[in-house]
């Protein structure tokens, strides 16, 4: 989609409505369908009128993009190695060699004269007087890298760019900053946005035309970016003054349309009120049969999960509570049983194309699995099921295997697209997960004794996975023929429905399905690998953090906490700059397996505070080590320094003293990732009951004015946020265990809290050395001993404490009032 803002003249040489005419239909992929953005309420579009022509492109039009709502829909596409290899290796590399993104990499040998975000390229633009071309995505993304083979690689496409504009490629996930900034403009002037994005600047960086995919050439009505540039340069120079005074224009009017402040004295919303109107929303647009919150394309949510589980946790005698829950348990079922489960080398893929979680986007990504673990861990400890605590293992076990580093950081994603098994050069979506029935039964020939009807094991798992001998995919999920024959494993029936429709026990058809899972899972390996994105990202990895460290408590794990202190370890190590005292946003693996940082390394975000910041005080509940604790407060006191808006609260979500990022925004949606804001929300009230320190509270109390308006009017927009709402009008219960943290009653105390899902509570240990972090900080602590010489809990709020208790179950009993 292409948009051109900017304020008609009656001295234009060029009609700029015939400009404004071009609307690109980008990646018209059925199975790929965007999600857009719910609610773009916080953005102010530019009026259509006489003085800023406006044309949107029919809402019909499908694009190859997504935005984070709910989630977001990342299209992929696969190579090795660090980065796709090059269509052209024997062309010399472009200044992107230089470079250590996995995505920068894959366009370093275009013929494109591209430069990385930076200063260099901002004084090239303003010396030779050119527009830019901002060029935005990540290496995961399929239809960036149609484009970049399409036209990137084209050698007339590459020199027109390179000799009239200064083209810049930005990492999305390495600056999100700028992709937050320049998709606020496409999105406000055109309802819709996405990657790859392609926007046009003026020198000083102001936006005036903003797109995502364009074909290389016109393609019946649609034209191509070859035409769309020809214009882009005729109108520089016949209409010039119009397009810049339209960039200035266009940012001014994002300023005010994308402000969030509290009103001076403003307070919280109610939180009761915003809970249970957050509830009405996500039951309106609850999909029954199947679970999640829309029909197709369906994404894991699981920040509407987590807020549905706290629902319930304060309103369990009540049919809302009640409906809650099940509208959580089901679509987690529902998730687990699906395609969009990986049922040979576990993880969960990136969404679903159809309402069933049948076939999905084949993309893995490092925040899904770490926000997945969390969920299904956290409705484990709501409903005592076993399955439950089963796929959050698995998940773990996914990222542990393929997602992780030596180091102990965590890669960010794994592609959708590889080489077909059977060969060939054109890579296909889901071609590393996907089965044909003559390959199934090739691999399980063995006839199972006493098994109705002679039934081989092929029988017996193609019947359990839905495996059909023409394949299970409809045409409708696969327009382009990428998975004609082929299958995609989905649970059909129990494995006690499955056990007596073949004559068997269900121990015995346990058995057989999973010895048939490691047999698929042994030739998965013998298949090309999908590419690998090894950038490490400080938020992704706190995300990810917080799942082993959750999960491992839960299990009481050994070997997750110690992977959780090992994610944490490297946090310190690699993305903590001691000197300057701040996070860094990434690191890279090495050509010899070792971390290594780019020439410039970037500084940290909001979320890569925040997100590390959570996981380090989940890290502190799982193991109780006080060293976490203390890291966090002195990153929350750097986060606070760095980021707050002091004037009307809330933080920024990247520097806003940066003079090259336009806008000083605050992310207002929980999406794929939660809004950095709704993690510090609850981030400082939890600190400051560890650390005594009362600003913090009334922080969190005054970032949540800040975002009152979004609360009251669409909570379903910040389902995380309502959460910290909800924790701050609940007030945090303080458990205290006293005891030495191994011995065996101090233990089972502890596994009584962790058995428990309590989302307004903090936990900590007076292990007696009043000279150690907490002691120091919350003096109270020494007043709290063991009674009797045994491991003592005191349920505290406001250190306010009830009896202290040493029974286990009597525990229980006094978290559940």
């Amino acid at each position: 989609m292409l948009r051109l803002a900017w304020t008609s003249s009656k001295k234009s040489r060029v009609d700029p409505a015939r400009l404004l005419s071009i609307a690109v239909l980008g990646g018209h992929h059925k199975r790929h369908s965007p999600e857009l953005s719910r609610d773009i309420s916080g953005l102010t579009p530019l009026p259509a009128s006489d003085k800023s022509p406006s044309l949107l492109s029919p809402r019909t039009s499908q694009y190859c993009f997504s935005m984070t709502s709910r989630a977001s829909l990342s299209m992929a596409s696969g190579s090795e190695g660090q980065g796709s290899p090059p269509s052209n290796p024997q062309r010399p590399p472009n200044r992107l060699g230089q470079e250590r993104s996995p995505y920068l990499l894959q366009h370093a040998h275009n013929p494109v004269d591209w430069y990385p975000w930076g200063q260099e390229a901002f004084d090239k633009a303003r010396s030779e007087d050119k527009p830019i071309f901002l060029s935005v995505g990540y290496s995961t993304c399929h239809w960036c890298h149609v484009m970049e083979r399409e036209s990137f690689e084209d050698e007339e496409i590459g020199k027109t760019l390179s000799d009239n504009f200064v083209c810049i490629k930005v990492d999305r996930e390495e600056r999100p900053d700028v992709d937050k900034v320049y998709m606020t403009f496409v999105q406000a002037t055109s309802g819709g946005g996405g990657w790859p994005m392609s926007v046009w600047l003026t020198p000083d960086l102001r936006p005036f035309i903003g797109g995502t995919y364009f074909p290389p050439r016109d393609s019946g009505r649609r034209p191509g970016l070859k035409t769309v540039l020809t214009r882009i340069m005729e109108q520089w120079q016949d209409n010039r003054e119009a397009l810049e005074s339209s960039g200035e224009r266009v940012i001014e009017a994002l300023k005010k349309g994308t402000s969030i402040a509290a009103n001076p004295g403003e307070t919280p919303p109610p939180a009761p009120d915003v809970a249970n109107r957050c509830f009405v929303q996500l039951a309106h647009s609850y999909e029954e049969e199947y679970g999640g919150f829309r029909d197709a394309p369906k994404f894991p949510s699981p920040v509407n999960l987590m807020f549905l589980m706290s629902f319930w946790s304060v309103n369990r005698s009540s049919t809302e509570g009640a409906e809650a829950l099940q509208m959580t348990l089901h679509t987690l079922r529902m998730m687990a049983l699906g395609g969009i489960h990986d049922h040979v080398a576990q993880g969960f893929h990136r969404y679903s194309t159809d309402s069933s979680w049948h076939v999905p986007h084949f993309e893995k990504m490092l925040y899904d699995q770490a926000q997945l673990a969390v969920a299904y861990i956290s409705a484990y400890q709501v409903s005592g099921e076993q399955v439950f605590a089963d796929v959050a293992r698995d998940i773990l076990l996914y990222v542990s295997r393929d997602l992780s580093d030596k180091s102990g950081g965590f890669y960010s994603a794994e592609d959708a697209d590889s080489l077909p098994a059977a060969g060939g050069s054109e890579k296909r979506e889901g071609a590393f997960c996907v089965w044909m029935g003559s390959e199934i039964r090739e691999l399980l020939p063995v006839v199972v004794e006493g098994a109705t009807g002679g039934a081989t094991e092929a029988d017996i798992f193609m019947h359990h996975y839905g495996v059909k001998e023409q394949g299970n995919v409809d045409m409708e999920q696969d327009p382009h023929g990428e998975l004609q024959g082929q299958n995609v494993l989905i649970v059909r029936y129990s494995v006690e429905l499955t056990a007596a429709r073949f004559g068997l026990s269900v121990e015995k058809v346990s058995e057989l399905l999973a010895s048939a899972r490691a047999k698929l899972a042994e030739v998965r390996k013998s298949r090309p690998a999908p590419h690998l994105d090894t950038k490490m990202l400080a938020s992704w990895n706190g995300l990810m953090l917080s799942g082993f460290a959750r999960v491992g408590a839960v299990l009481d794990d050994k070997a997750m906490l110690e992977r959780a202190v090992q994610a944490a370890r490297f946090l310190k190590e690699h993305l903590w700059d001691v000197e300057r005292q701040i996070m860094l946003r990434s690191c890279y693996r090495g050509d010899e397996m070792e971390v290594e940082q780019g020439a410039s390394p970037i500084a940290g975000f909001l979320d890569d505070y925040a997100y590390v910041i959570c996981g380090l005080l989940d890290l502190y509940e799982a193991t109780l080590q006080p060293e976490w604790l203390r890291w966090g407060e002195e990153l929350q006191d750097r986060q606070d320094l760095l980021f707050w808006d002091a004037e009307g609260g809330g933080y920024y979500c990247s520097d806003p003293t940066d003079p090259t990022v336009l806008l000083r925004l605050k992310q207002d949606q929980d999406g794929a990732e939660p809004s950095a804001n709704s993690v510090s929300a609850l981030n400082l009230l939890r600190l400051s009951h560890y650390s005594g320190r009362k600003d913090w509270s009334q922080r969190s109390q005054q970032l949540l004015a800040a975002f009152s308006d979004r609360l009251t009017r669409v909570p379903i927009a910040l389902p995380e946020m309502v959460r910290g709402l909800m924790a701050n009008h609940y007030t945090l219960k303080q458990i205290v265990i006293c005891g030495q943290r191994d011995a065996p009653d101090t233990s089972s105390l502890l596994a009584t809290v962790n058995s428990l899902f309590l989302p307004h509570k903090v936990l900590m240990l007076a292990d007696g050395e009043t000279e150690g972090y907490l002691y120091q900080r919350l003096p109270i602590l020494s007043s709290l001993t063991c009674q009797g010489g045994s491991g003592t809990a005191y349920v505290c709020e406001d250190f306010t404490c009830a009896l202290p208790v040493t029974d286990p179950q009597e525990l229980r009993r006094l978290l559940l009032e």
